[in-house]
């Protein structure tokens, strides 16, 4: 999350919305709604929800793995993408946060489809793994404390069916990757992290510069 326009002056970010951007009136109004709160600036932006609802109708995705909702902006993008018989594993710890999400996803109608587990999100994958779900989910979308990115990707990875894709989001964080003399452990978590993607032969990669960077990892068969 962070920085939802990234790189982009404010008058093309908006000029971008107003012709691609296709938000639903209840995402709209959770958009809104989460803007008001205190740490809003950790919601995605509305063109990177929409661009993951539209991977999981390119990849006929049935069950997705989410690690960090928040308010269930980014999860309600996808379970509205999902198909009927469809599922959404929710990882989070607030249930203040996840309370909003609830209540937009039950009026959304997509409630049964997504199950929120609020503990930490490696309890949760651990959970996940033992209970013998490696290598059936079809997307995973990681956006929760930076320093664990790199054990929830090989978590993910693990779950994840082959072929499948896994979303990494603040890969870029607003450019602080790239400058040496920033050194606090939140960026060079996401340093290590980018490193190590790069040489991981388990995946295809591609990092894009959407809203404050986001790394698909595919799977590789």
């Amino acid at each position: 999350m962070r920085d939802n326009s990234g790189q982009l002056l404010s008058h093309l970010y908006n000029y971008l919305l107003s012709v691609s951007l296709r938000e639903p009136q209840i995402l709209t109004q959770l958009r809104q709604e989460a803007a008001q709160h205190p740490v809003s600036s950790i919601q995605i932006s509305p063109y990177q929800g929409q661009f993951m609802a539209l991977l999981l109708r390119l990849m006929g995705a049935k069950k997705v793995l989410e690690i960090g909702t928040f308010t269930g902006y980014s999860a309600l993008w996808m379970a509205l993408a999902l198909p009927s018989d469809g599922t959404l594993t929710a990882c989070d710890v607030s249930e203040e946060y996840t309370e909003i999400a609830r209540r937009y996803w039950q009026a959304a109608g997509v409630a049964d489809k997504i199950n929120l587990h609020l503990a930490h999100a490696i309890e949760t994958l651990n959970h996940l793994i033992f209970t013998g779900q490696s290598g059936t989910f079809d997307f995973v979308f990681i956006d929760a404390d930076k320093s664990n990115y790199i054990h929830y990707y090989e978590k993910s990875l693990e779950l994840l069916r082959p072929g499948g894709l896994i979303a990494i989001d603040n890969v870029l964080w607003s450019g602080a990757v790239a400058d040496p003399d920033i050194i606090d452990p939140d960026t060079q978590a996401l340093r290590d992290l980018n490193q190590t993607l790069h040489q991981d032969e388990r995946i295809e990669l591609s990092m894009l510069p959407i809203a404050d960077g986001l790394t698909l990892a595919m799977k590789r068969l």
